[in-house]
């Protein structure tokens, strides 16, 4: 029997999931067959509606070897592990011959650890939380959410956390799961047989295609021991997120709160004076944190040098008597042991780090309302890390609507640590990018609006002009507004403001979980919505229900963050453009996500407004204007306004 074309299996993948080919998805499933088979390097730039799930599961499964497919959002986990894999093997089964299997695979805390939720949580005194049934009232929310957890744990075949609806919360998902620091270890549990996280691991080595997360990627490539399978091709998709994920695994954190959870833990385990020296050590770090205001530490204050120094002698000195004493008396000791270690390495690894000052870090000072001060470092850059873990020994594909900024893809090649297109070099990866285009046309379905007229935004201003602006444009448009703040500040001042002027129901994010707002948004047209970041990237509305997209500002990074600022200025005092290679950069790919939330699918009409007239007069705004989907352009507000009532009249007119 002759081998299967990939057009052959494309359509009858397409076909299983009642989807219609698309040029641009053909174009993709040919470039990664053509990747994976040279082992070469590529970036897709996929626009929303292209069917880039099939156009890379398809070759990738065609070619044989094993995949890898990582993705920021478990959304599209779900979508890939419940829906489009499924379909796509059950059409490919009869061309190929033969039943390719897929896995998901998690990090370890997200999957129930059967020895605490049946042992309890190691006590802690003040705690007081051995069994935590007994310790939670049934009747509180906490102990409502363990006693349905317990239940759940009798019916559930994964123990993924994801996989229990409703959720519970944090803390109470705490109490029934372990990280990889406080296992036991599958050998030494008395429930490592019956493990969720080691059957999961066991399926994912028998798959032929791995569905993983961003965050599992970078713990498999910063920590050195494998936690993926080998495996031959490396599908990223929602690459634009990869960075900053990476970087979020390399962060770490102290407050004083985690270094007197890891005294308390480790209190019964050593003798008296190693606890008590850790206890002293803990002190004198909470009083600097007591004094700690927020901002980049170019160099650690002497004091604070001193406090993490002492700390990091202390937590070694513990480590190294943990393993030494064997304590009777303690109940579940193992557990005991393996926790306070966790907590304790944790304390050393993170006071060591920043002691050591590596030139590669930024350090800084964080303070919430509720939890206090916190000490924080996290690398510079990880182009490095990426460019020698992610692009060694196995094909990369990675995938996004949106990669190609300003033109081109170099700018998130370089944060990837890829040198320009085209640039050869003994130790260089060699990658080349495509734009398989979007099967929407957005010069006709969609207007972008700059408000050159508004004055120029400043930090701390009121901006009573751009309110006005926008409560005009939502009248215009009859609701069907999703609002894109740069701040949960300017959301929430806008939301109170509007709705006192306008009889429009106006949603404002975290009044609400994330995924009710977004359903309560597409389930009334004259429903607005308005929230920050992860509305950026999250909203998935087609239809008349979002039909303009407002975003308050550019969305640069702050001046005072401590990371962007750093990154900047590493790449000024190298001799780049610090300002267009990370602000300006930052800012395009969040604009660029925003403005696809309007053209979700082929009827959808709208208008993305930008009310920052620096889009259409500062030298950077054709970076950014030619970063975003090639809607019809105008600053003419009367023009806009008519545009908004014409489309909100024909929705009407169909009855939405």
């Amino acid at each position: 029997m002759t081998k299967p074309s990939l057009s052959e299996l494309l359509h009858a993948a397409v076909t299983a999931v009642g989807g219609t080919e698309r040029p641009g998805q053909v174009t993709m499933a040919e470039a990664v067959a053509e990747a994976v088979d040279d082992n070469a390097h590529l970036l897709i730039q996929a626009g929303t509606g292209t069917g880039k799930s099939l156009g890379y599961l398809v070759p990738a499964l065609a070619h044989g070897e094993r995949v890898v497919v990582a993705t920021a959002t478990l959304a599209l986990q779900r979508q890939l592990v419940e829906r489009d894999l499924p379909r796509t093997v059950d059409a490919l089964h009869p061309l190929l011959r033969r039943r390719p299997q897929y896995a998901m695979l998690k990090g370890r805390s997200n999957y129930l650890c059967l020895h605490r939720l049946h042992e309890g949580v190691p006590q802690e005194e003040d705690e007081g939380l051995f069994d935590q049934f007994e310790a939670a009232a049934p009747s509180s929310k906490l102990g409502q959410d363990l006693l349905r957890i317990r239940d759940w744990s009798d019916e559930t075949e994964t123990g993924d956390r994801d996989d229990l609806t409703p959720g519970v919360s944090d803390r109470a998902w705490a109490q029934s799961s372990v990280t990889s620091r406080e296992c036991l270890g599958a050998t030494k549990c008395a429930y490592g047989a019956e493990c969720f996280a080691e059957a999961a691991r066991e399926r994912a080595k028998l798959a032929d295609v791995v569905v993983t997360n961003h965050a599992l990627l970078a713990i498999d490539a910063i920590e050195g021991a494998p936690v993926l399978p080998q495996h031959e091709v490396l599908i990223v998709d929602e690459a634009h997120e990869l960075v900053s994920r990476v970087t979020g695994v390399a962060t770490g954190e102290l407050t004083p709160g985690q270094v007197n959870r890891a005294v308390r833990r480790a209190a019964k385990l050593v003798n008296e004076k190693t606890a008590d020296s850790l206890q002293t050590a803990a002190e004198g770090f909470e009083r600097v944190m007591e004094l700690a205001l927020p901002g980049r530490l170019e160099e650690v204050p002497e004091d604070l040098s001193y406090a993490l120094m002492a700390l990091r002698d202390a937590a070694r000195n513990v480590i190294s008597g943990i393993g030494a004493t064997r304590d009777k008396s303690v109940q579940d000791e193992d557990a005991v042991r393996k926790q306070a270690l966790a907590s304790v390495e944790n304390v050393h690894d993170v006071a060591e780090r920043i002691t050591q000052g590596s030139e590669y870090d930024v350090v800084w000072y964080e303070r919430h309302d509720r939890f206090g001060a916190s000490l924080r470092v996290a690398p510079l850059s990880v182009s490095g890390l990426l460019r020698e873990k992610l692009f060694t020994d196995r094909s990369v594909v990675l995938t996004s609507a949106t990669l190609k900024l300003g033109g081109d893809f170099n700018g998130v090649g370089a944060s990837l640590g890829l040198a320009p297109e085209g640039t050869t070099g003994d130790d260089l990866p060699q990658w080349k990018g495509i734009d398989v285009g979007s099967p929407f046309d957005y010069p006709k379905q969609g207007i972008l609006y700059v408000a050159k007229h508004l004055a120029k935004p400043t930090r701390d201003a009121s901006r009573t002009d751009m309110l006005d602006e926008l409560a005009e444009l939502m009248e215009a448009a009859g609701g069907r507004t999703l609002g894109l703040f740069s701040s949960m500040r300017a959301a929430q001042s806008a939301a109170e403001e509007l709705r006192t002027r306008l009889d429009l129901p106006i949603l404002l994010q975290g009044e609400e979980t994330l995924g009710e707002l977004i359903k309560n948004f597409a389930a009334d047209a004259r429903t607005c919505l308005f929230g920050t970041l992860s509305l950026w990237q999250g909203v998935d509305v087609p239809g008349p229900s979002c039909q303009l997209v407002v975003m308050d500002k550019i969305p640069f990074p702050r001046p005072d963050d401590p990371l962007m600022s750093a990154r900047q200025k590493a790449v000024e005092e190298a001799g780049g453009n610090g300002f267009m290679a990370v602000a300006a950069t930052h800012a395009a790919l969040l604009m660029a996500q925003g403005a696809g939330r309007l053209v979700r699918a082929t009827g959808d009409r709208g208008v993305v407004a930008v009310l920052d007239q620096r889009l259409a007069t500062a030298r950077y705004g054709s970076y950014l204007k030619t970063s975003l989907p090639d809607f019809w352009y105008t600053t003419d507000r009367n023009q806009v306004r008519r545009s908004l009532a014409a489309i909100d009249a024909a929705a009407k007119a169909d009855g939405k």
